[in-house]
C-alpha cells in the first residue's frame, strides 16, 4: 500500500480550508502534516476535513499563533509526546499511521537577529533544536520514523535563493545550518527532497508576500522538511517527493507551499 504524506505551513487553517480541500483532492495526500494552524482545538475545522476525507485527527492549538495538526485518511494511534519547546507553544504534535510514526513540527523562526544573547527568540530556536536533537539521539534508528514540517532552516547553497546574502541572515546562518545538521545525523535521517531532487538544483518552498511576482522575484527559501529514519527509507517510493508550488499561485495562498512523499507500507 502507498501512503502519500504531505507537510504544509498553512498560515491560518480557517482562512484557507477551501485550499486545504482543492489541494487533497489535487494530490491524493493520505495523511496531511499542517503548520501554523492558528487555532485552538474545538475551532479547528473537523467537518471539513471529514468532508475531504481525512477524518482521523491529532491536533495541537493555541489561540492566534502557531499550532499544529495530522489529519489522516487512515486510522491514527498515538505516538510519543515530545515536550521540547520550553515557552509551552502548541508546536508538535504526534501521530502512527500505518506504523510509521509522524512527528509533526512547526520549530521557532528564530527572530531577526542571530545572537542567542541578544535575541530571546534565537535562543528560543537554538533550544528547541539542541532539545530535540537529544530526543532523536534516543531513538532507535531502525523503527520508521518520519520528522516533518516547517523547521525554519534553510540548509544549503542551493537551499535559498542567495547564499552569500542569506548566510548573514536568520535561516541560513552557518550556526543555524550547523544545528540542522546535527538533529540530522543524530537519528541518521534522510532528507527526502533532496535525495530525489540533488544539487545543483535549486529548490524552495517558501516566498515571501512582500513580492507581487514570487516566480519573478524568485527569492525562495527551502524551509520546510520531510525526513525518514533509516528504518523508513527503505519504504520511500523512490522519485515520488515533490515541492508543489504552483500552489503558491493561488488566490490569497500561505507563504509556503505543501510538499508530498510516498511511502510503500
Amino acid at each position: 500500500m502507498t501512503l502519500r504524506i504531505a507537510t504544509w505551513n498553512i498560515n491560518s487553517v480557517r482562512l484557507r480550508i477551501d485550499q486545504v480541500a482543492r489541494f487533497v483532492a489535487e494530490s491524493g495526500t493520505d495523511v496531511l502534516c499542517l503548520q501554523e494552524i492558528k487555532c485552538l482545538e474545538d475551532q479547528f475545522p473537523r467537518n471539513a476535513f471529514a468532508e475531504m476525507g481525512l477524518p482521523y485527527l491529532r491536533i495541537a492549538g493555541q489561540k492566534g499563533w502557531h499550532g499544529v495538526a495530522i489529519a489522516s485518511r487512515r486510522p491514527i494511534t498515538d505516538a510519543p509526546r515530545l515536550d521540547i519547546c520550553r515557552n509551552k507553544h502548541a508546536r508538535v504534535v504526534s501521530a502512527v499511521v500505518e506504523g510509521v510514526e509522524i512527528q509533526n513540527f512547526y520549530i521557532p523562526a528564530g527572530g531577526d537577529l542571530p545572537d542567542r544573547e541578544l535575541n530571546e527568540k534565537f535562543d528560543h530556536k537554538m533550544d528547541y533544536y539542541e532539545r530535540l536533537t537529544a530526543e532523536m539521539a534516543t531513538r532507535d534508528r531502525s523503527k520508521p520514523l518520519l520528522l516533518a514540517g516547517d523547521f525554519n532552516i534553510a540548509p544549503n547553497e542551493f537551499d535559498v535563493w542567495n547564499h552569500r546574502y542569506m548566510s548573514k541572515v536568520v535561516s541560513h546562518t552557518p550556526g543555524e545550518v550547523e544545528t540542522l545538521y546535527r538533529l540530522q545525523n543524530a537519528g541518521g535521517f534522510n532528507d527526502v527532497v533532496r535525495d530525489a531532487f540533488p544539487e545543483p538544483q535549486k529548490l524552495a518552498s517558501w516566498w515571501s508576500y512582500r513580492a507581487q511576482d514570487f516566480r519573478k522575484s524568485n527569492r525562495g527559501l527551502r524551509l520546510d522538511h520531510l525526513w525518514t529514519s533509516p528504518g523508513l527509507t527503505p519504504k520511500v517510493v523512490p522519485g515520488s517527493a515533490k515541492i508543489h508550488d504552483t500552489v503558491r499561485e493561488w488566490d490569497q495562498p500561505s507563504d509556503h507551499c505543501p510538499i508530498t512523499v510516498d511511502l510503500d507500507v
